[in-house]
């Protein structure tokens, strides 16, 4: 299969990051953890690594962002940016779930503690408002780059997070601030693989997929997942302008 050059952003949780799929699978990322600036941040990255490239948005087959669930203001900025890169440059979009990233991070992970094929993993983020954000997946070996949703993706009470039957590894920052939840997934015999977030690199891969697949959208449809009944979704975001 052809590989794609694709840019991928998430600002979707406290981490910030930018990444460029490039020719022959080639990926370079900017990323960092902090609590604001992400839409001071982002931009830059993305210079950054096109300059390195040596290349313009155009050269580019197509975009990726992490789509949400995640917090409002950080979906906000994601989807704005990557609709006027979109709109400025003619791409198409692969809106990428964030939670999938993590699971997509967790599955690539190496050693002794590392998912086997088949084996679900759990991704729970942080929502606020003393609630996470869930989900579960598994990928197939022979195509790891698409991500089998176990369950739909929910928000909710930490003492509402079922796993499903096959999931046997959890992650997410939503662990870190909720230990009642971590304690228990530990001891029903779940591996908890810690310090996982929402990163570009892993919204290239499955968003290069998507892209393969067809499943790209027009800029005016690349708009974020709340999840949550309280914050309306937008039919349209305003377009940044950016080119």
């Amino acid at each position: 299969m052809t590989r794609l050059r694709v840019l991928a952003i998430d600002t979707s949780t406290e981490a910030c990051s930018a990444a460029l799929l490039w020719s022959d699978g080639e990926l370079r990322q900017r990323f960092v953890v902090t609590e604001r600036g992400h839409a001071e941040l982002i931009l830059p990255m993305i210079d950054e690594l096109l300059a390195e490239a040596g290349c313009r948005l155009r050269d580019l087959d197509g975009l990726a962002f992490g789509r949400g669930p995640g917090g409002f203001t950080g979906l906000r900025i994601a989807a704005g940016v990557i609709q006027g890169l979109a709109y400025g440059a003619g791409l198409r979009v692969a809106p990428v779930s964030s939670l999938a990233a993590v699971a997509f991070l967790t599955s690539s992970v190496s050693g002794p503690s590392s998912p086997s094929p088949g084996e679900g993993i759990l991704v729970c983020n942080d929502a606020r408002m003393n609630e996470v954000y869930w989900g579960c997946y598994r990928f197939d070996p022979g195509d790891p780059c698409v991500p089998i949703a176990l369950s739909a993706e929910a928000v909710g009470p930490e003492d509402r997070v079922q796993p499903t039957p096959t999931v046997m590894h959890f992650a997410g920052n939503g662990l870190a601030r909720y230990p009642a939840l971590q304690a228990r997934l530990e001891s029903a015999g779940l591996r908890y693989h810690e310090g996982v977030y929402p990163r570009a690199d892993a919204i290239a891969r499955l968003g290069e997929r998507m892209l393969q697949q067809g499943e790209g959208v027009d800029a005016a449809e690349a708009l974020p997942v709340y999840i949550r009944d309280d914050v309306a979704r937008p039919a349209r975001l305003a377009v940044t302008g950016l080119s």
